[in-house]
C-alpha cells in the first residue's frame, strides 16, 4: 500500500458559454461579491458523480455560511468543447467562475494565462492538507512554483473486453494481451467471428479532444518506449520511430474495418457513447479506456449490474512485450479558484468542503477514482467499493503522465490532426508523422525540439 499511495497523485501528472452561464442564473458579474460562489464544472451524460458530490458539498456549505451561496454552473460539453468554452468564460470578469474544474494537464497553461489564483497561503491554513500525498500537490504547480488548485483524484488506462463476445469469438475469458499484434489479433478475431459488432475502440478523432491524444495515442507511444518530451534536456522529441509505430497502429486498426465507422469516430460525444451505450450494450467487444467507467456503471443514471460479470479488463501491453510489459497512462482533475473570484477565501472554502475526507471519499468511490488522500486511500469503504480499484491500481508502476508543459495543450491537438488524418485514411503514417513535426517546431520553435536518437 506504501508505494500505491505514494503514486496515488504522481498525477500530477464564447458567446455559448456566456450563455451556458446565464441558463444557470449567473446574473452577477465575478467581480461582484453578492455572497455568491460560482462553480463551473463539466457535465455529460457519461458523469454524473460529479455533480452529485458538488451538490452535496453546496448544501453544506451554505448551511455553515450564512449569507453565502453557491450557485454550480455545468457546462454540458464533452471534454475540448468544455477546455474552449471555459477558456471563453474566464476572458471576462463578467462570466469568470469563482471555483472551476480544472484537468491536471491545463493547469500550467490556465495559471499563465491569468484564470487561476495561487492559492499557498490558504492551503497553508488548511488542516486537511497534509493528508494529500506530497506528489499530489504537484499537480497544482504553476510554471511559478505555485499552487493552483486541490487534485480530486487519479486514474489509470487499461483495455475493456467483453467476455461473452469473447467467448463467440472463441476467445479466452480471462484475456490478457503481451503485445499489439495480439490486440490486432483479437479484434480481427471478433471482425471474423461475431461481425455485427465493432471489434476495438480507440480514440482517433480531434473532436475526442484529450481522449484521442491520452487513451489513445499515449497509450501506444510510451509502449514503444519513446516519448513526446524529453524533460531533461527540456525538448520535445521530432522524427521519433515509435510515434511512427504509434500512427501505424492506428492505420492497422482502421485500414481493416477493426475500429468504429469514420461517423463514430467523428462524434464529440463517442467518449460518453462508449460508456453508456456501446459497451452495455454488447456492441463493442474492445475499448481502450480509463479506470473510471466502472464508476458510471456502478451507480447513478447510467447503472449496470451486469457490468462485473461482462466485463474483463486487460493491460496494454508494450508494442512487442518487452519491459515492462504493461502500460498505461494517468491523469486527474482539480478544484481551482478563479482569478477574478470576488471572494477568494470563500471559493477556496467551498473547495475544502468539497474535498474533505467525506466527500472525497464519495467522489473517488463513485467516480473509480484512485483516491489522492492519504485517509481515504486507506479506508475500507473505499478499497472495498469497486472490483476494479485493485487492478487499476496494480498499473501504478508503468504509468506514465503527460508532460506538465504549458504548451501541452497545443501539442496534444497536433497529435489528435496525426491520428485523425491516418484514421480517416487522409495520410499514411509517415504523412502524418511529418506534418506532426512539422506543426511542433511551429508551435514551440526548432530550439526547442530535438531528433529521436
Amino acid at each position: 500500500m506504501a508505494r500505491r499511495r505514494h503514486f496515488l497523485a504522481a498525477a500530477a501528472s464564447t458567446a455559448a458559454a456566456t450563455l451556458a452561464l446565464a441558463a444557470c442564473g449567473g446574473s452577477s458579474t465575478g467581480g461582484d461579491d453578492d455572497g455568491t460562489i460560482r462553480v463551473a464544472y463539466q457535465r455529460t451524460a457519461q458523469f454524473t458523480q460529479l455533480e452529485d458530490v458538488l451538490e452535496k458539498a453546496k448544501t453544506e456549505y451554505e448551511a455553515a455560511n450564512e449569507g453565502k451561496t453557491v450557485e454550480l454552473v455545468p457546462i454540458e460539453a464533452e471534454q475540448d468543447q468544455y477546455f474552449t468554452k471555459l477558456a471563453l468564460m474566464n476572458r471576462s470578469a463578467s462570466t469568470a467562475p469563482d471555483v472551476i474544474y480544472e484537468d491536471s494537464f491545463q493547469v500550467r497553461s490556465d495559471a499563465a494565462a491569468g484564470y487561476l489564483a495561487p492559492i499557498d497561503d490558504m492551503l497553508a491554513e488548511w488542516e486537511d492538507w497534509p493528508q494529500f500525498d506530497d506528489t499530489a500537490k504537484e499537480a497544482g504547480l504553476g510554471d511559478d512554483g505555485k499552487t493552483y488548485g486541490v487534485s480530486m483524484g487519479t486514474d489509470t488506462r487499461g483495455i475493456y473486453f467483453n467476455k461473452q463476445i469473447f467467448e463467440q469469438a472463441g476467445l479466452p475469458t480471462d484475456w490478457q494481451p503481451t503485445t499489439w499484434d495480439d490486440v490486432l489479433d483479437a479484434a480481427r478475431t471478433v471482425k471474423e467471428r461475431v461481425p455485427d459488432v465493432i471489434p476495438l475502440n480507440i480514440y482517433a478523432g480531434r473532436a475526442a479532444g484529450e481522449a484521442t491524444s491520452m487513451q489513445g495515442f499515449e497509450m501506444l507511444l510510451y509502449g514503444t518506449g519513446d516519448e513526446l518530451y524529453d524533460a531533461e534536456s527540456q525538448k520535445w522529441i521530432t522524427g521519433s520511430q515509435g510515434f511512427r509505430d504509434s500512427l501505424g497502429f492506428y492505420d492497422t486498426v482502421f485500414s481493416e474495418g477493426l475500429g468504429p465507422e469514420t461517423s463514430l469516430v467523428l462524434d464529440a460525444a463517442l467518449g460518453s457513447r462508449v460508456s453508456t451505450e456501446l459497451l452495455p450494450q454488447g456492441r463493442l467487444a474492445m475499448a481502450i479506456d480509463g479506470s473510471w467507467l466502472p464508476g458510471a456503471w456502478i451507480t447513478g443514471e447510467n447503472e449496470w449490474p451486469e457490468w462485473e460479470q461482462t466485463m474483463g479488463i486487460a493491460a496494454m501491453p508494450t508494442q512487442n512485450g518487452q519491459e515492462p510489459g504493461r502500460t498505461s497512462m494517468s491523469g486527474g482533475w482539480l478544484l481551482s479558484v478563479g482569478a477574478n473570484a470576488a471572494d477568494p477565501q470563500a471559493a477556496f472554502d467551498f473547495i475544502t468542503v468539497a474535498l474533505n475526507r467525506e466527500n472525497a471519499l464519495k467522489y473517488d468511490t463513485e467516480n473509480s477514482q484512485i483516491a489522492v488522500r492519504e485517509d481515504v486511500a486507506q479506508d475500507p469503504a473505499y478499497l472495498d467499493y469497486n472490483p476494479s480499484f485493485e487492478f487499476f491500481s496494480s498499473l501504478v508502476p508503468v504509468t506514465n503522465f503527460r508532460p506538465a508543459t504549458p504548451d501541452y495543450s497545443q501539442i496534444s491537438a497536433n497529435i489528435q490532426v496525426a491520428a485523425e488524418a491516418v484514421a480517416t485514411g487522409s495520410q499514411t503514417p509517415e504523412e502524418a508523422a511529418a506534418a506532426y513535426d512539422e506543426g511542433l517546431v511551429g508551435i514551440v520553435g526548432e530550439d526547442r525540439t530535438q531528433a529521436a536518437s
